[in-house]
């Protein structure tokens, strides 16, 4: 690119469809902490939006919030959401002529201390290209919508004065085209603004190196900007740790302008020390030193400052391992956008802290910022809180990926994004992987990237997905970790198996969390805990990037809306918006939301899941002289826990005593006696640990629940033979069970009201063909033998007929059913095969014994534990973004509906079973797309299935595994209902 403007404003050089043009006067990217102090520039701006960025700005202002989008700040111009297709048909690197630009503009009051100082303009993030005006006159344009942008303003302002700054923010352009990350498309200001000063003489940048053997190394650069440029004599730099100062001694090097590596302008400096007795840095135990670094001038004041927290820690790859400190670790990851329901891509420290918090209460320990560099302060707080991040590039040319790989215009993006985002965050100990980029296919721009990395920062592994799908086990490609997305298993397996793998294999996407999902992850880890050279993934994703939309009038409520919602409900009048819900014609709908919570932060059901696959503490077996426990940690034992004991008894018992965790370190195991004797009587028994924090953590009070681990102690006992009293069982005319606390008697179920795993996957489309959710009943034949009433009846789709049998026996307080439904080959794979009946209105609580409280399916419920549940009903369903099947729960032995006045019905089944009960038909939930349109029901819809189909991902990625489909031939299944 050229140095050199034209001598019109920057509009002129028309950088929105230049890629080779990145910035232009624009200052290095640094690790120096600039964010304290200063001047902030924060709140409201003078504003404009304009329909082409070189369209006239008028004499007509109104105002918009910095940061903040403006796509969600009243305006015209609303978020739209594609995920693979750009908003737009123009080819890289064109873009529309209608081109939404934001004009913000606003009066800067210098200090007027700030005389002889150094003054800068520091931008945090501007989607996508941002010109920069100070009483009109040219600074500078920046690209990279996620990184910060600086600007010298020394020159252009005069401290004591004031100055009319003008921001131009571009919303299309040729850095568009490598900015298709699957989420929402904004514009705007979107990370705070700042105005600070330094010393002429100043550091320009400070490299911190931190060893797990207490090695530390600390680089300075240091730069004049006095007039003359050249550096003065006599400065020097010095440090201290956690307020200890860093000796200067031999390894103490200052080069000055005798060195002919160093310009009359720039200057290196390098402290060196060993820490003693260090602590290291790990997620489990994320030890931070307090580093000051100190620039002084000749005569000993100082003339800059840099502040970092030091974490002490090697990350390396040995063969196919990828080690931290020496140790193998799991990668419990998940993929992280930054995101709020109100503001956009706007994230608070807050808000920051809080995801956080949650990921590591539910288990995670490691993030990747999907698909760029994120805030600087979601480093701040992995670095303090404990998480291993793969830092992310801001590089994703999905539509057009082939073509950009290896266009040299682009070659100069991918290096500059890749290397500033590199220099900005590489002081973080929490970043263990560059990565660079997403979904972009593979060429010589990312090689390029890739070396300039290798050559700046030797001490981390870099991934690149798109390069690693070319061969797993391929040396000769820019990625250091197979990283594959959505792979199968079963492929994963095989290749760990095969002697072939040179590689750690950390999936960088798997387990799409869209809708109810995330079927198979325990499978999942149980294989990658058992198969050496596998080593974990990241979920996809943590967000449902839903945003909050009034229903009046369609628009976004805006950063005033907080308060209308919670546990994942949008208030009356109010709903989470996804794509094509702002009225855009090209979107791609729900796929937007596909996190493990919801958009104001709430758990899915899927996150208890997630929780004890990773729980640290694991019941391994019982034995006479007790439990056997065992810590699953890389590196804490587990002083830092506490526990009690649960059994839970089939006759509804449930005992409870302290656990007294034994000391054991990573990997140990230990027998514990049980505080209690395990009664003889009581039928099925099961033995759970609730694992708590002992002590506050900087992430979760005492007695947070971080673990749940059960174990089986007592098979359930056979069951009694039925023996028919009293009168038969009343049914109608068509053979329809009539009962005083039923609306609507107990018929076949084939059908549930599709996922999104089950649309997106085709199975839905599938079942629709077979008419499985419009089946035709026709009755056969009821007869009636004493007390017991036989129903036949056929139920016809469109490619076969399902013979279902129900046997009605009259049993002591109310009746017995035993069924048995006939599928046919052409039904070979269905959602379900079960009874479903509806209620009086009413009966508004559930109480059972199964698995729970969470909600639970085949293919995900190691995060439910079995055990004695209640909830009301109105809770038991799961308000996913779309509407679809939902509030299952898992392994039920048997269940009460009740009233407030206790009375109500009772459910035994024959076996642990597969059960809902909601205030919605399958129906109801397949005719709408948004819960705004929903209306509950005012009795009970209940569904008891012999057989469930599991959720599986197929929204994106694999299927189900084979064993949790429900296959055609005889399913048979029993239960019994009485009166309570």
């Amino acid at each position: 690119m050229t140095d050199e403007l034209p001598t019109d404003p920057l509009i002129a050089l028309r950088p929105w469809e230049a890629p080779e043009v990145t910035s232009w006067g624009r200052l290095p990217m640094n690790a120096v902490d600039r964010r304290t102090g200063g001047l902030p520039l924060d709140g409201d701006w003078r504003f404009q939006l304009l329909s082409a960025p070189d369209a006239p700005v008028g004499g007509s202002w109104s105002t918009a919030y910095v940061p903040g989008a403006w796509t969600v700040q009243d305006t015209d111009d609303l978020p739209q959401y594609t995920n693979v297709t750009m908003p737009f048909r123009e080819f890289p690197p064109k873009v529309p002529a209608v081109n939404p630009t934001g004009v913000y503009e606003r009066e800067l009051d210098v200090p007027a201390e700030w005389a002889g100082r150094r003054v800068v303009l520091q931008v945090g993030a501007a989607e996508s290209v941002l010109l920069v005006h100070v009483d009109g006159r040219p600074v500078g344009i920046s690209k990279d919508s996620h990184l910060a942008a600086e600007f010298d303003l020394t020159g252009v302002i005069r401290p004591g004065g004031r100055s009319v700054l003008r921001l131009t923010v571009v919303k299309w352009s040729d850095a568009t085209h490598i900015e298709d990350q699957d989420h929402w498309w904004h514009g705007g200001i979107t990370r705070s603004v700042l105005l600070y000063a330094t010393d002429p003489l100043y550091l320009a940048d400070v490299t911190v190196r931190a060893r797990r053997d207490g090695e530390l190394r600390v680089d300075c650069l240091v730069r004049n900007a006095a007039g003359d440029r050249a550096l003065p004599g006599g400065w020097y730099v010095t440090g201290d740790l956690d307020g200890e100062p860093l000796a200067q001694d031999a390894e103490f090097d200052r080069l000055n302008t005798e060195d002919d590596r160093v310009s009359d302008f720039l200057g290196e400096a390098r402290i060196h020390a060993v820490v003693p007795e260090v602590r290291t840095w790990n997620a489990e135990e994320p030890e931070l030193y307090g580093l000051t670094v100190r620039l002084h001038r000749a005569d000993g004041t100082v003339a800059d400052t840099s502040h970092h927290r030091v974490g002490f820690r090697d990350v390396e790859i040995v063969g196919r391992d990828l080690l931290v400190n020496g140790e193998r670790v799991f990668i419990r990851g998940v993929n992280r956008h930054d995101f709020h329901p109100l503001t956009g891509r706007t994230v608070s420290y807050d808000d920051m802290r809080a995801d956080l918090v949650v990921l590591k209460r539910f288990g995670f320990n490691a993030i990747r910022t999907s698909h760029y560099p994120n805030d600087p302060t979601l480093y701040d707080l992995a670095d303090e809180l404990g998480f291993y991040v793969v830092d992310e590039a801001d590089i994703e040319s999905h539509d057009h990926a082939h073509e950009i790989a290896d266009d040299p215009r682009y070659l100069n993006s991918f290096v500059d994004r890749v290397s500033r985002m590199v220099l900005r965050d590489k002081n973080h100990p929490s970043i263990i992987i560059w990565s660079l980029g997403n979904e972009s296919d593979y060429g010589a721009n990312h090689d390029a990237a890739a070396g300039w990395v290798r050559r700046h920062d030797p001490t981390r592994p870099i991934q690149y997905e798109g390069a690693a799908k070319l061969g797993w086990a391929d040396p000769d490609v820019a990625s250091d970790i197979a990283c594959p997305m959505y792979a199968a298993l079963e492929d994963c397996v095989a290749h760990a198996l095969s002697g072939e793998q040179t590689k750690p294999l950390i999936q960088c996407e798997y387990s799409h969390a869209m809708g109810n999902s995330n079927g198979t992850l325990a499978d999942h880890w149980a294989a990658i805990e058992s198969t050496p050279g596998l080593q974990g993934g990241f979920i996809w994703e943590f967000w449902d990037h839903g945003i909050l939309q009034r229903v009046s009038d369609g628009r976004p409520v805006g950063r005033t809306g907080a308060g209308l919602y919670d546990n994942g409900v949008a208030a009356p009048g109010h709903r989470w918006a996804y794509g094509g819900d702002f009225g855009e014609a090209l979107h791609d709908g729900a796929f937007v939301a596909d996190g493990i919570v919801f958009p104001d932060r709430t758990p899915k059901p899927a996150m208890y899941e997630h929780r004890e696959i990773a729980a640290p503490v694991r019941i391994r077996c019982f034995r006479h002289e007790g439990v056997v426990l065992a810590n699953h940690q890389h590196f804490r034992g587990l002083d830092w826990l506490t526990g009690t004991w649960e059994l839970a008894l089939a006759d509804g018992r449930t005992l409870t005593g302290p656990a007294k965790l034994p000391d054991l370190r990573p990997g140990e195991t230990a027998a514990v006696p049980l505080p209690f004797a395990v009664p003889a009587d009581g039928g099925e028994a099961w033995l759970t640990l609730r694992v708590t924090v002992a002590e506050d953590q900087a992430w979760a009070p005492a007695g947070t629940e971080v673990c749940a681990p059960q174990l089986r102690l007592r098979a359930a006992d056979a069951p009694r033979e039925r023996v028919a009293v009293g009168p038969a069982v009343e049914v109608d005319g068509e053979g329809l069970l009539l009962h005083p606390l039923l609306t609507a008697g107990p018929t076949l179920s084939l059908w549930r009201a599709p996922t999104d795993n089950d649309e997106l996957g085709g199975i839905a489309p599938r079942w629709r063909a077979w008419g499985l959710d419009r089946l035709v009943r026709k009755v056969v034949s009821v007869r009636r033998e004493g007390g017991l009433v036989t129903v036949l009846a056929e139920y016809a789709g469109t490619v076969g007929v399902v013979r279902h049998r129900q046997e009605f026996t009259p049993v002591e307080g109310g009746v017995r059913v035993d069924e048995s439904a006939e599928l046919p080959q052409e039904f070979h794979d269905v959602a379900r095969v079960g009874s479903v009946f509806e209620t009086v209105g009413g009966l508004d609580l559930l109480e059972w014994f199964g698995q729970g409280p969470w909600e639970s399916y085949p293919d995900r419920a190691a995060g439910a534990p079995v055990g004695h549940h209640s909830l009301p009903v109105d809770e038991l369903f799961t308000p996913y973004l779309r509407p679809q099947e939902s509030g299952g729960r898992h392994g039920v032995r048997r269940f009460t509906l009740s009233a407030p006045d206790a009375t109500g019905l009772a459910v035994e089944l024959d076996e642990p079973r597969q059960v809902s009960v909601t205030r919605y038909r399958a129906e109801d939930l397949t005719a709408v797309t948004h819960h705004d349109e929903l209306v509950p029901r005012a009795g009970c819809v209940v569904h008891l299935d012999a057989a469930h189909r599991g959720l599986g991902t197929a929204s994106c990625g694999p299927d189900t595994f084979p064993s949790y489909l429900v296959a055609p031939g005889i399913h048979r299944w029993s239960w019994t209902l009485r009166v309570l």
